[in-house]
């Protein structure tokens, strides 16, 4: 049975779409005001490696803790392959899905669904996601409803400088609930530098290029 790493190199090295430049983007992850941890993404080629270890600390105790892995594929602006892993507190969350056979299947701890052949996944690095209805959440499998608001030029921080940064707001739903409420940031170059999200509960969670 070919290993996931094999697949994975073959499928970089027979995509039609020009290679993407390497590139990494590394967040601090903050809770309110407390530093709960990291969220990286490293592209190269046209592979997507996702990694978080969010730890939330109440009185010193570890309250919450979640960890997330995701490893993409990608030819031009459509996902070919998807394996995410996900734990929040004990609870683990496979995620897998490939294209075959003109749709995208995607299977949520091995139970299937079939989705278009052309699906991007909430690529935040990649400015083309606000152009899309619909987002794939690699976490759950969930693939929401997407509506996006431009909420144009803002300055902020970034890395301790005031950058001129372009505004969204991304609101995903299901069935018509909200599930996701997230803010972002482009600077002038259209690179990815910020990100905050509302969650259920209320809680802001803010992501610092570090």
């Amino acid at each position: 049975m070919m290993s996931k790493r094999l697949f994975y190199s073959l499928a970089a090295l027979l995509m039609l779409a020009p290679a993407a430049h390497a590139k990494d983007w590394s967040f601090a992850v903050f809770l309110d005001k407390q530093n709960i941890g990291t969220h990286t993404f490293s592209l190269t080629q046209n592979r997507l490696q996702s990694r978080a270890d969010f730890k939330v600390k109440v009185l010193f105790i570890n309250a919450y803790r979640y960890q997330h892995q995701a490893d993409e594929v990608w030819q031009g602006q459509c996902l070919q392959q998807l394996v995410a892993h996900t734990e929040e507190n004990k609870v683990i969350t496979e995620v897998a899905g490939r294209l075959q056979e003109g749709q995208f299947v995607v299977e949520k701890n091995q139970r299937p669904q079939a989705l278009p052949a052309c699906v991007m996944t909430f690529a935040y690095w990649n400015p083309e996601i606000l152009k899309q209805s619909r987002l794939l959440n690699p976490q759950n499998a969930e693939y929401l409803d997407v509506a996006m608001t431009d909420q144009g030029m803002k300055n902020i921080e970034v890395k301790g400088n005031t950058v001129a940064a372009h505004q969204y707001q991304l609101l995903g739903s299901l069935a018509g609930k909200v599930k996701l409420k997230i803010t972002l940031w482009y600077d002038q170059q259209q690179d990815w530098v910020a990100l905050e999200s509302i969650t259920p509960e209320g809680y802001k969670i803010v992501y610092k290029l570090i």
